[in-house]
């Protein structure tokens, strides 16, 4: 329509003014979905031009990182850049190869449970990982995973036509201890080792600070839980919390409450 064609005119003209990579990235994919091959072509060179190599994968960092911390727009960066790169034709140079590389390091940002830092970014790079399913899919082809120890444990993971929207998992006994993995086989898998642990409150060195106090019977099926957060140097702000016990639990323990920003989650408070 002439209301979709001014608005991608509107957004052309304002492309070569972009310093923010997370809108350079959303460019990226919406003039892909709008069959502008030249500008997909210019978005996505100009972005791999500002990509920084660590651990031999690709990596977009906004500008109001502070934190080696990998937060939830950097996940969103990399997979709309990966549906740029899958949802139109092939470029020179940002084949699947290099597709790959950017697959490496989603799944590294990937937690136990499979999403990521928030719901949106969750949606998307699941979008995005789906379609390089996708794009690498073979009817045939077998893999076999095999995870060996020091201490002489081996388990080996067959993943086949038959089984491969199965999840497979093992707990591993040997904490600590050294693990190795060797693939054979066509195919593609996915491996993710989960370790749970837990890490006390970090020092005061946030921004503000918080404080929590809990009011309600605990005989009560109903608890108010009040959270009051502090700004320094600035206006107190009071957030209430209800809870409501749906399921009695037994040796409750006391819980670390956290205020942190929803899409860079670096920023955070611990209490």
């Amino acid at each position: 329509t002439s209301m979709v064609a001014r608005s991608l005119s509107c957004l052309k003209n304002a492309s070569g003014q972009l310093e923010n990579l997370y809108t350079t990235a959303l460019l990226s994919y919406t003039f892909t979905l709008a069959g502008d091959q030249e500008m997909r072509s210019k978005l996505i060179a100009h972005l791999a031009s500002k990509a920084k190599i660590s651990g031999g994968s690709w990596q977009w960092q906004h500008l109001d990182t502070s934190s080696k911390k990998t937060d939830s727009l950097e996940v969103e960066m990399a997979s709309y850049i990966l549906l740029a790169l899958l949802s139109g034709p092939q470029l020179p140079g940002f084949g699947l190869g290099y597709a790959s590389v950017l697959v490496r390091w989603l799944v590294q940002q990937q937690n136990p449970y499979g999403g990521f830092s928030s719901t949106q970014d969750t949606v998307v790079a699941l979008q995005a990982l789906s379609l390089y399913s996708a794009a690498t899919f073979s009817p045939e082809g077998d893999t076999t995973v095999t995870v060996t120890s020091g201490g002489g444990y081996k388990r080996e993971f067959v993943v086949n036509r038959h089984n491969r929207l199965l999840y497979q998992e093992e707990r591993l006994k040997e904490v600590p201890g050294d693990y190795s993995i060797k693939t054979e086989g066509h195919g593609c898998a996915l491996v993710q080792i989960a370790l749970h642990y837990n890490i006390p409150p970090p020092a005061d060195f946030s921004a503000f600070s918080i404080t929590a106090k809990v009011e309600g019977s605990c005989n009560s099926t109903r608890k108010a839980l009040t959270v009051t957060v502090e700004l320094k140097k600035m206006i107190p702000r009071i957030y209430s919390i209800s809870v409501k016990e749906d399921i009695r639990v037994r040796n409750r323990k006391p819980a670390v409450v956290k205020v942190y920003d929803y899409y860079q989650t670096n920023k955070s408070y611990d209490l």
